[in-house]
Parts: structure tokens; sequence; C-alpha cells
């Protein structure tokens, strides 16, 4: 597999490939899609200099809101770790390392939310990003927006690495 290098971060996946077709593993439950609503297997290293958490998001800039669509955010992950296994993103997050926590995303769920762009609308990009951060836990409120989450990821992230995936709904 070949991995997405930014800087010397660099972030893989066994089941997503950039600029490659998703299957239907990661494709949402609901709003009528049906898919198996898995989070994919992610893997990484050469975290950089400083590093004391990370971060996993996962948006789709092509959602037809004006605002994108966040599908997953996980936050607090220990600097030690440096893998999720597929499923990770289930509601019970028992997958998860200790520490870390899911945030609501924009299907109203604290968990992964699978791809499920509207029928018809083409292709779109889901953008899994891991980010080094340079603090150990991030403090959000109980109910945090996915707007505020990406905004206290950003301010706190050293250096990010992305596998841009791609899903079309079928017809």
């Amino acid at each position: 597999m070949a991995p997405v290098i930014a800087g010397s971060l660099t972030l893989t996946s066994n089941d997503i490939k950039h600029g490659k077709h998703m299957s239907t593993t990661q494709e949402f439950q609901g709003f009528g899609c049906s898919g198996e609503n898995l989070s994919p297997q992610l893997e990484w290293s050469g975290a950089p200099t400083g590093t004391k958490s990370f971060a996993i998001t996962v948006y789709d800039p092509d959602a037809p809101t004006g605002s994108g669509w966040w599908h997953w955010q996980v936050i607090n992950i220990p600097k030690g770790v440096n893998e999720l296994a597929a499923g990770a993103g289930s509601s019970s997050g028992l997958k998860l390392p200790a520490g870390a926590a899911q945030v609501q995303n924009d299907y109203g769920i604290e968990e992964f939310g699978g791809a499920c762009p509207p029928q018809g609308h083409g292709v779109h990009r889901y953008q899994f990003t891991l980010h080094a951060l340079k603090v150990a836990k991030i403090e959000l409120p109980k109910g945090a927006s996915s707007a505020l989450a990406g905004y206290m990821i950003n301010a706190n992230a050293i250096e990010t690495a992305t596998i841009e995936a791609l899903y079309q709904r079928g017809e």
C-alpha cells in the first residue's frame, strides 16, 4: 500500500486507498444507504517531535451543505498509539484506545458515519486525516459541534497526513 506523505508523518490503510473508490463496507447505514458503516483500518508512523496525541477526522468537502460534512472525529488518541482497527468507530467505542473519544458527527451520532452522498450527486471525496497534536488532550464541552472540534484540532496540529478516498452512491 502506498502511503500518503506529509512531511515525515504517514497514514496508510488496508481498507481504503488514496484516489480510489471505497466499498460499501464504508457506506453509511441510513439516509437511504444500506452499507456496513464500518470505519476502515488506519495506521500511521513518523510522528513529528512534540507530538503529544493524535486525532482522526473524516470530512466530505463535496456534500451539498455549504459547509461540507463531518463523518468522523476521534480526539485524544494517545501518542503511543499508531493504529486504529477496522470498526474502531463503532458506537460502543470498544476498539478505541483508552482515553480516545468520538465527537458527534453531522449525522448526529458519536461514531463513524460512512459515505452516503445524495443519489445522482456524483463522486464525493472523503478526506481521512491524521493530525499529530501538540497537546495531550483536547477539552470539548458535551455535545460540541464538529466545527468546534475541527477548530480545536487544527489549532493544535503540528502536522497532518491524509488519504482522500472516493465514493459514489449507486443509482
